[in-house]
């Protein structure tokens, strides 16, 4: 089996190049780009475009509750997907490696409109799934997070975090 670069899908390209966008100062950009390339693919497109249009524009809205909408959006593409396609985009990709950051942005979501309980499940889910993480700088980054907003939960800290540094991806 051959796998296809990531640079040869025009759709995750473009999502790419948005997600650039945002981290360079202009994140009203990236979410126009973002919310025309959801139109295109649509709610019943590609699972791995949805998962991962739906994962940056929960990035992009300030509004918890906004952004928990495309969080859960992210959640339900990612149970569509299916191995096979992942590995097309990426070999080195599964999608067992999704979900600790999925459910993390579903419990900082939760977190922040202070409901602590459903916070509190999915903050367990994401610890669940984080044994799928690799141990590099990504897979560091998550588990931390996880920790952070598991703490948060406790304190019923309804505050804003930090947005993750990091590359375009």
């Amino acid at each position: 089996m051959t796998t296809t670069p990531p640079h040869t899908d025009p759709v995750m390209h473009a999502i790419g190049l948005a997600v650039t966008e945002a981290r360079g100062g202009d994140p009203a950009a990236a979410r126009r780009a973002l919310l025309d390339l959801w139109e295109r693919t649509g709610v019943t497109g590609d699972p791995l475009h949805r998962c991962a249009l739906a994962h940056h524009l929960a990035d992009l809205h300030e509004d918890p509750a906004e952004a928990l909408v495309w969080d859960v959006r992210a959640l339900d593409a990612a149970d569509a997907l299916t191995g096979a396609r992942v590995r097309e985009h990426h070999a080195a990709l599964s999608i067992a490696g999704f979900y600790p950051s999925l459910h993390l942005n579903l419990a900082d979501g939760h977190r922040r409109l202070g409901s602590f309980a459903a916070a509190a499940r999915h903050i367990d889910a994401a610890r669940a799934h984080s044994p799928a993480l690799a141990r590099d700088p990504y897979g560091d980054l998550v588990r931390g997070a996880v920790e952070e907003v598991a703490d948060a939960i406790a304190r019923r800290d309804r505050a804003p975090r930090a947005p993750a540094p990091g590359p375009a991806s």
